[in-house]
């Protein structure tokens, strides 16, 4: 599926983009723009628009290829489970970083809760999911099945959200549209639902959820300060018993979060913080907090999370290798 850019933007081309970026930069942009168009990993998962900044804004970015016009900075698009981060943000800043047991348990992926099937709350008619609340969500067919021996135990599932929306944060009542607006005034975004599901039922663009990087980089939330704390292992096996499912099928060890993953597996991962989508967004901020990365794309390939993955690396690599040091005091 291909979706259109908004009336009136154009996709965003490197050239553009340098004149913004920090003296000496220059070099580090067309490394990661050489890394979109050229690696093997990127050019088979174009069309996409991929991204980096700081705190104060985009440093480099745009369309791979670069005459694509279907995915551009302004597409908005499913970012599936990059809507997680969001939800996440939004309880440490509802909780003014107090985090309750419950809380901990949710945002980690540890509550029992781990039933909700995406499509359940997805594939109505337009009208009917307009109208569906977070609750009514919930207690679609099993969705809001707890398992108690698997409390404590790590198990991808959007149910820990939801049920958490519900019980502990009092979004049951809210629908596709009360959703945004509660998300959006606490974080200070806009972004919208199509789907009155917190983990994974969010629609942006990417200048839309680079505000959102841009403003924990800037310790404007308070999750800002809080990436990776708290992280459990979630590979299941010898060395993590205790995790039970996990989509990072490529055998890699990432730790999750207050919502987010740190890709530091001891092989293959550079301790990024980031929150892939199924659809293949793929939201990135560097493990020194410097800078953010997205890459834009929305693909039904069940692997397109990984790909995504996959090529956004090379470009944070390629841009990160001699970057200089824009750091902030």
């Amino acid at each position: 599926m291909r979706f259109a850019p908004h009336a009136g933007h154009c996709m965003l081309a490197l050239t553009i983009l340098l004149g913004a970026v920090p003296a000496g930069a220059a070099d580090n942009a067309t490394a990661a723009q050489q890394a979109a168009l050229g690696a093997p990993a990127c050019r088979a998962i174009q069309p996409f628009y991929w991204e980096i900044g700081d705190r104060d804004g985009v440093l480099a970015g745009g369309g791979a290829p670069l005459d694509e016009r279907t995915v551009a900075r302004n597409t908005a698009m499913p970012v599936a489970s990059a809507s997680k981060w969001w939800y996440g943000a939004y309880v440490v800043e509802q909780r003014q970083g107090a985090l309750t047991d419950a809380d901990l348990r949710a945002l980690r992926m540890l509550s029992g809760y781990h039933d909700l099937r995406y499509g359940s709350c997805v594939r109505l008619i337009a009208a009917r999911r307009e109208r569906e609340t977070v609750a009514e969500c919930l207690s679609e067919r099993g969705n809001d099945t707890y398992t108690a021996a698997d409390l404590d135990r790590f198990f991808y599932n959007g149910g820990h959200f939801q049920q958490h929306a519900v019980h502990e944060m009092g979004l049951g009542a809210a629908n596709n549209a009360e959703l945004a607006r509660r998300i959006n005034e606490t974080l200070g975004l806009h972004i919208r639902y199509d789907s009155p599901q917190p983990a994974g039922g969010g629609i942006a663009s990417a200048s839309d959820y680079a505000i959102f990087l841009r403003r924990l980089l800037a310790g404007q939330l308070r999750l800002g300060t809080l990436l990776g704390a708290q992280a459990v292992c979630t590979q299941p096996g010898a060395a993590c018993p205790s995790a039970v499912l996990t989509p990072v099928s490529n055998g890699e060890a990432w730790h999750y979060a207050l919502a987010h993953w740190v890709e530091d597996d001891p092989r293959a991962g550079d301790g990024a913080y980031s929150s892939p989508g199924a659809f293949g967004f793929y939201p990135w901020i560097d493990a020194h907090r410097r800078f953010y990365g997205i890459v834009a794309r929305h693909s039904l390939h069940p692997k397109a999370h990984l790909q995504s993955v996959e090529c956004g690396r090379l470009i944070r690599k390629a841009y990160l290798s001699e970057s200089p040091d824009t750091s902030h005091p």
